[in-house]
């Protein structure tokens, strides 16, 4: 197989493409390229056009993933070859028929020179990428929590998945958590700096000692039944084909505690009225999916208390991104801590997680 890795959206020309096209049918010949647009955060994700004589068989539209072109998202990306396991997840792993994501037509990755990743464009099949600011209505959480639910259900408990794709939890994700726990003090000191008033100083000590203790923290948020998770459940990782969810960005796919998605999610996607509203009955809604997929055990008031301590993790996620900068657009970014930082203060999420693992 001809190499697609890449560098530069200049480098997305008609040969590169050519090479793409290939992989399915040779016969298909690639007669332009034209970039749409380019978004630079943890990845750099280019939209681009590709004419050929067969749109019949591939798509037109295609979305590109190359390595970030800014120096810090590139810094803090590389050694846990983020980009590298979204490439294998999506040329791997075997998902339930109902979890929507983008169509794969290529992806490529190769220690030392780099991955690239190539989905079908959302546009070509009328869906709408999410905003990292978008603010959700109960009808949409619903309806995410449900696919969340049935994705965790299919792999909920399953030493076998576990152990069929324990790459997921091999030398890239340690390095992750390692490098998570090694700088944590340090970007969260730097992360509630430039946070300004977004978090009010009566969190700042709770938030230093958890990062400061990070390492224990995540033994215990890691400590429930596995499964499969997403592990960045944002906004901006979210598309809608009219009303239904489907799910971008598999970058931080891991094994873990499913309630630990369905915090991150609440947590970022609605506003905190809505939220203070209709969150217990929200993890009741997933707790209710997960039993009818046939998963016994659980405990809704127990599930609650586990989903406070996981509110510290989008958190953390939130203010290391404003602490790094150049990962998400900077309004997003604020909008995003706004929303973390009132759910965490509303559940008394770190109090809630100290009193396990002190």
């Amino acid at each position: 197989m001809q190499s697609i890795i890449v560098g530069q959206p200049s480098d997305l020309t008609v040969d590169w493409a050519q090479c793409v096209v290939n992989q399915h049918d040779s016969s298909i010949v690639v007669s332009k390229v034209a970039v749409v647009s380019v978004d630079i955060g943890t990845t750099t994700r280019i939209r681009i056009n590709v004419e050929h004589d067969a749109p019949h068989l591939i798509p037109n539209q295609w979305f590109v993933k190359l390595p970030s072109l800014s120096w810090q998202a590139k810094l803090i990306t590389a050694l846990p070859r983020l980009l590298h396991t979204e490439v294998r997840f999506y040329s791997e792993v075997a998902r339930p028929e109902a979890l929507s994501i983008p169509e794969l037509l290529a992806g490529q990755s190769q220690l030392g020179k780099g991955a690239v990743l190539v989905l079908t464009d959302l546009t070509s099949v009328n869906a709408v990428p999410g905003n990292p600011r978008d603010a959700l209505s109960l009808d949409q959480a619903k309806e995410v929590i449900k696919q969340l639910a049935h994705f965790h259900a299919h792999y909920w408990d399953k030493p076998d998945y576990k152990q069929q794709y324990r790459w997921l939890a091999g030398p890239v994700r340690r390095v992750e958590d390692f490098l998570g726990s090694l700088l944590a003090a340090p970007l969260m000191k730097r992360g509630l700096k430039k946070a300004a008033e977004l978090v009010p100083e009566s969190l700042h000590e709770h938030a230093l000692y958890y990062a400061q203790h990070r390492s224990k923290a995540m033994r215990f948020l890691m400590g429930g039944t596995q499964t499969m998770v997403h592990h960045d459940c944002h906004p901006g990782n979210l598309f809608w084909e009219q009303s239904k969810p489907g799910l971008l960005d598999w970058q931080l796919v891991r094994f873990g505690e499913g309630i630990s998605d369905i915090a991150y999610f609440l947590a970022t996607s609605l506003q905190p009225e809505l939220r203070r509203s209709h969150e217990r009955a929200l993890v009741n809604l997933y707790t209710d999916c997960l039993q009818k997929e046939g998963v016994t055990g659980l405990d809704a008031e127990q599930l609650f208390e586990r989903y406070r301590t996981h509110l510290v993790y989008p958190f953390e996620a939130m203010l290391v991104t404003l602490a790094i900068g150049g990962m998400m657009h900077l309004e997003s970014n604020q909008e995003l801590i706004r929303r973390t930082v009132a759910a965490v203060a509303d559940l008394d999420a770190f109090s809630a997680l100290n009193q396990q693992y002190l």
